[in-house]
């Protein structure tokens, strides 16, 4: 009787993605340095042999680990400031959204990447077309709600750079300080009088996405 053929072998029971989720959570908590084949694999309990099946090398899981920033961080928040909205401050908010519940951007990402391109010129470059792309998305969505073209772009900037900042301050202050003022940010960020069904929904948000006020520590 003839041979049967071999069987393939089973695919490995981790996805791309749990490698990736291993490989992000190793980048925000110990750096680029110590994301390893080996480690990781370790982490999730299998082979190294499983990494090949998602992987050609560690320099193809570094490059996909950025691809997953891209769309995790720039691509999100560029579509957040392209979305519709009514006023300025509805516009302002739903970037306000984005940093404030980690499935919109995630912040610790964010500064793993800016560490990293401290030590990798490439890097560097591609970190500064990403903050020139949202710095532009950002000036557009002021221009849609008619500022002129050189005020949209300062505007940008202080928005975005501020939110940079508060980020990397690792500021930490109870949600009702935050919230309390909100009026008061969004006349400066936007020199309007603020929109009080925009403030209204974004204290909506925060509160289901970080809890009640009082519970709450968050920077």
């Amino acid at each position: 009787m003839p041979r049967s053929a071999p069987m393939p072998p089973a695919r490995p029971r981790v996805t791309r993605e749990d490698w990736l989720a291993a490989a992000r959570e190793v980048l925000v908590s110990h750096g680029v340095a110590e994301v390893k084949v080996l480690t990781l694999g370790r982490t999730l309990g299998v082979s190294r042999s499983s990494f090949y099946w998602y992987f050609e090398n560690r320099e193809d899981l570094l490059a996909q680990l950025l691809d997953d920033w891209d769309a995790r961080n720039t691509a999100t928040l560029l579509k957040t400031c392209a979305a519709p909205s009514a006023t300025i401050s509805d516009a302002v908010c739903a970037f306000f959204r984005c940093f404030i519940d980690p499935a919109l951007f995630d912040q610790g990402l964010d500064f793993a990447v800016r560490e990293w391109a401290r030590r990798d010129a490439a890097l560097r470059v591609r970190l500064d077309a990403a903050d020139a792309a949202r710095i532009a998305g950002v000036t557009k969505m002021f221009a849609r709600h008619g500022y002129p073209a050189g005020e949209a772009d300062a505007r940008a900037r202080i928005l975005y750079f501020m939110q940079l900042g508060y980020n990397a301050l690792d500021i930490r202050e109870p949600l009702e300080a935050r919230l309390d003022r909100l009026e008061a940010y969004l006349l400066g960020f936007t020199g309007q009088s603020p929109d009080p069904a925009a403030m209204a929904a974004f204290r909506a948000f925060a509160e289901q996405a970080l809890g009640p006020p009082n519970d709450a520590a968050r920077g």
